[in-house]
């Protein structure tokens, strides 16, 4: 992503829906900055979840975010219904950053785009814990292929 370019959907490997709610409008009437970032957790988070990776209530290792950024090239509000792109840029040994754009459904260009790094941890003692092979396996097929 450039400073000055939007993403596009061909920038992400995959995608997850995205409904807003009547609470993530401000007084201004469109969704909250904020709420993208809720957006971009809940997309890796059900991706996760989906792939078998993620136990959230039992799982050995978690993911805590340690950085994360938006920039904000148009508006959405209550009642649209988006979509997040989504791809790994980078796999490191404890670590991932994943790069999210919200899209409206039929358009090409984002109207939001971003990133996070998580860290993952041993749940108890919060310490980084590689990952494992299978997450591995499941995070590489996110990597977009150029």
């Amino acid at each position: 992503m450039t400073d000055r370019s939007r993403a596009t959907r061909s920038d992400f490997a995959v995608f997850e829906p995205i409904e807003t709610r009547w609470a993530d409008n401000d007084a201004y009437g469109h969704v909250n900055n904020v709420v993208y970032y809720a957006f971009f957790d809940t997309a890796v988070n059900r991706r996760l979840a989906r792939a078998g990776l993620l136990d959230i209530t039992g799982g050995e290792m978690i993911g805590l975010v340690v950085e994360t950024g938006c920039r904000y090239n148009a508006s959405a509000a209550f009642p649209d219904a988006l979509e997040a792109g989504l791809k790994v840029a980078r796999i490191g040994t404890s670590s991932v950053r994943y790069e999210l754009a919200i899209f409206r459904p039929g358009e090409d260009a984002a109207i939001a785009e971003g990133f996070f790094v998580h860290v993952y941890v041993d749940r108890q003692t919060r310490r980084p814990t590689p990952l494992p092979d299978a997450w591995r396996a499941v995070l590489n097929e996110w990597v977009l292929k150029a």
